[in-house]
């Protein structure tokens, strides 16, 4: 498949996820996974889901700039590095915000986040 259509397929499950279902994207991690959080490293599945579900905000949107993707290493992985806003419900600013992602195929023909990196964007 497309590189460029699989990691747009990808950032659209992830974020409408996260918005929606956090805890839904379990599933998308394993125990070898690794969050970095603005500096805070997370590391396996549920630790990550633990820590994304705990966010001090209910309701959530992103809206997605760019995404940017390479072929990365002689597994198949992928990198994708994606940048956009997020708008936090009663917030009337937007958050510009970074994150990049290190997809892994699974056995099954699809991919895990090996790596996820999160920055916010402060002007």
């Amino acid at each position: 498949m497309d590189p460029d259509a699989l990691s747009k397929a990808f950032v659209e499950h992830y974020y409408s996820t996260f918005d929606t279902n956090r805890s839904g994207l379990a599933n998308l991690y394993q125990d070898s996974s690794m969050l970095t959080f603005e500096g805070q490293k997370i590391q396996g599945s549920q630790n990550i889901v633990a820590k994304l579900t705990s966010l001090p905000f209910q309701q959530c949107k992103h809206s997605i700039t760019t995404v940017d993707c390479q072929p990365s290493g002689p597994a198949g992985g992928m990198l994708v590095f994606v940048s956009g806003n997020l708008q936090l419900a009663g917030e009337q600013h937007a958050l510009r915000f970074s994150q990049m992602f290190h997809l892994m195929p699974t056995p099954q023909g699809s991919f895990y986040v090996y790596n996820d990196i999160f920055r916010l964007n402060y002007a």
